[in-house]
């Protein structure tokens, strides 16, 4: 069972159970599969130089496009232009958050530095933002049904979802752990800070 993070002079401190640390790793490597793009290796080598891509094109996929958002509104010229020269670095720079907070989850008890925990927070901003996609929250009354389910969840599950067979059910009870996750780590990571200052 997830527990609150402890800030203190040393870091951060929280503990995560096992079954919720497994699924959130394989979580976390899904989304890496969708950031990963389909060739790793750029055929000219100054691309991968300095991290821009002679050709791409905006995602397909809803959750891609939420992850790897235009960086120009209103200009697709632009925002085209924009992505080409800083899509690679965007996608790297999550994958690396990514892979890092999922090795970080392999302790029963994480122990995280200021800027570890800013990387943890920033892995799990992205989880969540694709099951924000999959879930459909975009829309009014799909944020009503997250909430009914979230409402009707045990608190005490140590297995976020476990009592829930329907997708739509776990992957709202899911959105609303990582969520809850994610606040509590920010919410330690403010109180660190006010730590440090004052020592």
């Amino acid at each position: 069972m997830t527990k609150t993070f402890i800030a203190g002079p040393d870091g951060l401190v929280g503990v995560i159970g096992e079954s919720e640390r497994t699924l959130l790793q394989g979580i976390m490597s899904s989304v890496i599969s969708l950031l990963e793009p389909e060739t790793d290796t750029p055929a000219d080598p100054l691309e991968a130089l300095v991290g821009w891509d002679d050709e791409v094109s905006v995602p397909t996929d809803p959750a891609l496009r939420r992850l790897l958002p235009d960086g120009v509104k209103d200009d697709d010229g632009e925002a085209l232009e924009l992505r080409r020269l800083t899509e690679r670095s965007v996608r790297q720079s999550k994958v690396g958050a990514l892979r890092a907070a999922s090795l970080m989850l392999d302790a029963d008890e994480l122990r995280l530095s200021l800027p570890q925990a800013e990387l943890f927070a920033r892995a799990l901003n992205d989880v969540r933002l694709v099951l924000a996609e999959r879930l459909g929250l975009n829309d009014p009354e799909a944020v009503e049904a997250v909430h009914e389910v979230l409402d009707s969840e045990d608190p005490e599950s140590e297995d976020p979802g476990s009592e829930n067979s329907g997708s739509e059910d776990l992957l709202a009870v899911i959105y609303g752990f990582t969520s809850a996750l994610q606040q509590a780590l920010v919410v330690a990571m403010l109180e660190q800070r006010q730590v440090q200052e004052e020592s």
